[in-house]
């Protein structure tokens, strides 16, 4: 599996810093960050956004410093103390560059990085017009030590925060039942070391089950909440998985109901501005980052940005709301 050209385009060149539109956002930001429960963490889908000028980043880069160095700046922003690593699910990150975003990155702070798609996907990735071939490390939890959670621990272990699982849809012509596949997924959870957080994220409405629930709870392993679009709104999810039951809840912002990522995608470039806000999913999310932290549990609430436009901008709403309630709640 070869790794997908993550950098894009050759750099814009710097231009002056946005100082005034940084400092207002950043002091905005603080500002909610103080009155938000420590144990919910905020964060995006990836960092290397050129648009997120003077809402994240001070200077106009381009996408490959920013792959390579944006990690440094995008931690200082008050509210954004996660993030998604999601490079991970297309081919094992070098070791060198696990140093480099680690030396990048203040205590405290987590990532959650995607396994590899050698583990989740129960096809391999082909390209466009090919037929699917099976994958015969689907679920292999010598596959995912080796290509993950090795290097994480030699270079990335006081930043890792919970590994997202996820389990892309299957492809037409291909069928995998309930029953095998959480069959598979308790031998996986059931042979990962302990010393480490495991988030699954399903793609497959039929695999949401109250047995796949008890799965989890077998192996102290958490349901990842994702907000996606063949997949129920998290408020259902929560009807099977409840967020108190977990070690830890993390909730995925990825794609509205119906839409698919490359239509996003063209819709909502530069990522600079909300173009399609959804408020009932933001109330649902606000919700079950209440239950988490009245349960002691920490959350993760990544945000992509093809949920509403501009994943920073649906950080700082979410986080206006969350401030919100809780004011209102005291």
């Amino acid at each position: 599996m070869s790794q997908l050209d993550l950098f894009g385009a050759p750099d814009a060149p710097a231009a002056e810093p946005s100082t005034d539109a940084l400092a207002a956002a950043y002091a905005d930001a603080a500002n909610l960050a103080a009155r938000i429960d420590p144990l919910i963490r905020f964060g995006t889908s990836s960092w290397s956004f050129p648009g997120w000028r003077g809402l994240v980043y001070s200077r106009a880069l381009g996408e490959t410093a920013l792959s390579r160095e944006g990690l440094r700046e995008y931690a200082r922003h008050p509210l954004l103390r996660t993030v998604g690593i999601d490079r991970s699910f297309y081919a094992p990150i070098p070791d060198e560059d696990l140093q480099r975003y680690a030396s990048q990155l203040p205590e405290g702070f987590l990532g959650c990085a995607k396994a590899g798609a050698s583990v989740t996907s129960a096809v391999r990735l082909t390209g466009r017009g090919q037929e699917p071939e099976i994958n015969p490390t689907f679920l292999s939890p010598t596959v995912f030590v080796d290509e993950m959670l090795t290097p994480f621990s030699l270079h990335f272990r006081r930043f890792a925060g919970p590994f997202v699982l996820e389990f892309p849809p299957l492809p037409r012509g291909v069928t995998l039942k309930p029953e095998e596949f959480l069959g598979g997924l308790d031998h996986l959870l059931g042979a990962l070391p302990r010393d480490f957080q495991y988030a699954v994220e399903l793609r497959e409405r039929a695999w949401l089950t109250p047995d796949y629930a008890q799965v989890l709870r077998a192996h102290d392993a958490s349901h990842v909440f994702n907000y996606w679009s063949r997949m129920p709104l998290p408020a259902a999810q929560a009807e099977i998985v409840a967020p108190e039951t977990q070690p830890v809840n993390v909730v995925r912002l990825l794609l509205p109901p119906g839409t698919r990522y490359e239509q996003q995608r063209e819709a909502f470039r530069p990522f600079d501005k909300i173009q399609a806000p959804d408020l009932e999913m933001r109330t649902q999310v606000v919700a079950l980052a209440r239950r988490s932290a009245a349960a002691g549990c920490e959350a993760f609430i990544l945000v992509n940005n093809k949920a509403e436009g501009s994943s920073p901008l649906t950080v700082m709403e979410l986080a206006r709301l969350l401030a919100a309630e809780l004011k209102g709640g005291s």
